[in-house]
């Protein structure tokens, strides 16, 4: 049986999905563009700015759920432009707490609402 996940500190969503669905112990969280729950407006003047607003949302995401971003274990990265890569990284890096989950970064050419980033996870309950 899954359960159905949403908080109003993270972006809603912008189609037919869910934030999150938890299912046993795993938690997949949609995939977050850098959209300010406050503002509803994309947040991406740099790539360092949009991953940060990204990770945000899906640590919202994790907080409704009772779990942090040291509960991931897979992380899904969509982009659109490869000079974002380092500034990415870099951000995700500081943001995110090691040890790293597993991860993949995909170049696309468009994502929603045309933001230059998507970031979704998987989560594990501890």
């Amino acid at each position: 049986m899954s359960q159905h996940l949403h908080t109003d500190n993270a972006a809603k969503p912008i189609a037919s999905y869910s934030q999150a669905v938890k299912a046993g112990e795993l938690v997949f969280v949609s995939g977050c563009i850098p959209v300010n729950p406050e503002t509803g407006v994309l947040e991406e003047s740099n790539i360092e700015e949009a991953t940060a607003q990204c990770l945000e949302n899906v640590k919202q995401i994790l907080q409704g759920a009772e779990l942090g971003l040291g509960n991931i274990v897979k992380t899904s990265i969509f982009m659109i432009h490869t000079e974002d890569y380092a500034g990415m990284d870099a951000t995700y890096a500081r943001i995110v707490p090691q040890p790293y989950p597993a991860r993949e970064a995909v170049f696309v050419t468009a994502l929603p609402k045309n933001a230059r980033i998507e970031i979704s996870v998987i989560a594990k309950i501890r």
